[in-house]
């Protein structure tokens, strides 16, 4: 106690000497009293200053308000002035101390680490999840602190070296971070003209680097990362100190400035959402070729588990979709199974419920049925143990979904009917909306399965759909109206009444595009398709047949092949030639979705059947 009052006398004689020396005219500027701030208070005494500095901040206001003589008010009101100027440069050397400490602590912490886990510290140091993430100026002072220690140990010259040849890359990508965006004559995103356009080949060029630029071209031609990496037999730490530090400044660059468009809130959301998967992935498939027992293998799994921790805490997080138009390139088919090895290292967290809620839907759409289950069950209970309701009846949903791709439809049902108690319970409507849709769905494939043809079953059923589209639409929620129109569609289309199903499923194409759900596009498409065939209508069938399975073919989903055996039987009906020319007709169309790749790929997957 004795300690700490002699500390606050310290500081009120400080702060004391400052006003005195301000009002003697001693000192003409704040930069002074900030230099005398830095090197008088300790970063670990920082509280004990700013009682005192209240103190006297109240005592001074009080004689301001209260002095009657007014040359000791103008005194007062002067002291008064000095002590504000005091207040705005401690704020000022209090972040500057904290930068110091932060980086004494970092330094500390890196350089006393075990041999072999330099690397591991440092991508916890700049995690951009730390209560207090280090800017980009304290990184490059990090580099510089550590120089010291370079002579001493060989890994710590190449951690510096890294971080001053990553941050010199970054500083050349930061004026090209978006312009890419401005060459691509169709739609955002990662997508783009293999090798030509896109942001690979455009940042390809900006970089010095060898290794940094070699990855940025693989990615722009759409080989795989993973036999990129493999192929790369001497890599130093310095090169992927360099590449972490690239990748994650492009990654969180691009999604700060998705996140501010606000011209169009949807559009900058699902580009996030596209950059988050994509980043996620391409570390994913570096951790996978280099190894997840080398140390860089972990390295990278640490990255990308960071990538995902801060996608969780998004608002945008997607609970009820998982592949996204952006999330493009055919290097990225199979990607999202890469994510599943290092979940295994983390505990059961909030994290880990979401993520593995995205990996149990994209499971689904790949046809994975019984590992989407298996995620999605993960994912309830970690969630309902970290209390995140919205995650709980999200994987409720979830699971309902996929036990009626199983052909389950009891099970679907109680899914669904849990979902639609617990989210009335929590006030979620999302969660509502998603459960009157699964509801209505399930009952509508289980009267199907028993042939049940009692027009009231399915009334009942139609109507828990359209509460959901009545309820989505309210709420403005995009990806839950696709899902409702989707499944009104299909529902129309089982009971006999294609050209409503129609209506539905156009409605259903179209809401997906704008989600960017790539899966439920090609569901909805070759749903159309069959639909079509219904109305004895064969070149719109043929249309949305080919669109529909190229598109499903894309993600890799298994369902590819229901529109392709339509397609097959209605070749044998019209012939080679008047497919063809039926093909050639809508070509304009077909590449307006899917390119002149995907246009002049659709022979090949019909002959792959």
């Amino acid at each position: 106690m004795s300690e700490s009052l002699s500390l606050r006398d310290r500081y009120l004689a400080l702060i004391d000497e400052i006003v005195q020396n301000t009002l003697k005219g001693k000192i003409s500027s704040q930069e002074q009293v900030y230099q005398m701030l830095l090197k008088s208070v300790t970063t670990d005494t920082g509280e004990v200053f700013e009682l005192a500095l209240s103190d006297r901040l109240n005592s001074t206001q009080q004689q301001v308000d209260t002095e009657i003589d007014e040359l000791k008010q103008a005194k007062a009101t002067r002291s008064l002035r000095a002590i504000k100027t005091i207040q705005s440069q401690w704020q000022r050397a209090e972040e500057q101390n904290k930068a110091n400490y932060a980086i004494a602590t970092a330094v500390k912490e890196i350089t006393t680490a075990d041999a072999g886990s330099h690397l591991a510290v440092l991508l916890r140091i700049i995690d951009p999840n730390q209560k207090y993430p280090l800017s980009l100026q304290q990184i490059q002072q990090l580099s510089k602190s550590l120089q010291p220690f370079a002579q001493a140990n060989p890994d710590l010259k190449q951690i510096s070296d890294g971080i001053i040849r990553g941050l010199a890359s970054w500083q050349r990508l930061q004026g090209h971070l978006v312009s890419w965006m401005y060459e691509q004559s169709q739609s955002l995103g990662f997508g783009g003209i293999p090798g030509e356009r896109g942001p690979w080949a455009t940042w390809a060029k900006q970089v010095n680097s060898e290794l940094p630029a070699s990855l940025f071209r693989t990615l722009a031609i759409e080989q795989s990362v993973i036999e990129f990496v493999r192929q790369q037999r001497d890599i130093t730490l310095s090169d992927w100190v360099e590449i972490a530090i690239i990748f994650q400044y492009l990654q969180r660059g691009l999604v700060n400035w998705f996140d501010q468009q606000a011209y169009n809130v949807q559009a900058g959301s699902k580009l996030s959402i596209s950059t988050f998967l994509t980043f996620a992935v391409i570390w994913s498939q570096l951790a996978n070729g280099l190894g997840e027992s080398t140390p860089y293998g972990r390295a990278s799994s640490q990255v990308l588990l960071q990538i995902l921790r801060t996608f969780t805490q998004r608002p945008y997080f997607p609970l009820y979709g998982g592949i996204f138009a952006s999330f493009a390139g055919t290097y990225l088919r199979d990607a999202l199974n890469y994510l599943n090895e290092p979940l295994r290292q983390v505990e059961g967290t909030q994290e880990k419920a979401r993520i593995l809620t995205l990996l149990g839907y994209s499971q689904r759409a790949l046809g994975q049925y019984d590992r989407s289950a298996n995620f999605h069950q993960q994912a309830l209970e970690i969630a309902r143990n970290a209390g995140d309701r919205a995650c709980e009846i999200a994987n409720l949903n979830h699971l309902s979904r996929t036990y009626v791709a199983k052909e389950n439809y009891a099970e679907a049902i109680n899914y669904s009917q849990r979902a639609l108690i617990l989210s009335r319970q929590a006030g979620d409507r999302t969660g509502e909306a998603n459960a009157l849709v699964n509801l209505g769905y399930s009952e509508v494939m289980q009267a199907q399965q028993i042939e049940q043809i009692e027009p009231e079953t399915y009334e009942a059923a139609i109507n828990y759909l359209q509460q959901g589209l009545t309820l989505s639409e309210r709420l403005g929620d995009v990806q839950s109206k696709a899902l409702c129109v989707s499944s009104l569609g299909i529902a129309y289309l089982v009971v006999g009444q294609p050209q409503t199903a129609i209506k539905y499923l156009e409605d259903g194409f179209k809401t997906a595009q704008t989600s960017g759900d790539l899966y439920l596009q090609g569901l909805n498409l070759a749903n159309l398709s069959e639909a079509y065939n219904h109305l004895q209508n064969q070149e719109k069938a043929i249309y949305t047949g080919c669109l529909g399975m190229y598109l499903l073919n894309q993600i890799a989903s298994h369902e590819w092949r229901k529109p392709a055996k339509l397609l097959i039987i209605l070749q044998g009906q019209i012939g080679m030639a008047a497919f063809s020319n039926v093909l050639q007709q809508h070509r304009s169309k077909i590449i307006s979705v899917i390119g002149v790749d995907g246009y002049d790929y659709i022979p090949q997957l019909l002959e792959e059947l």
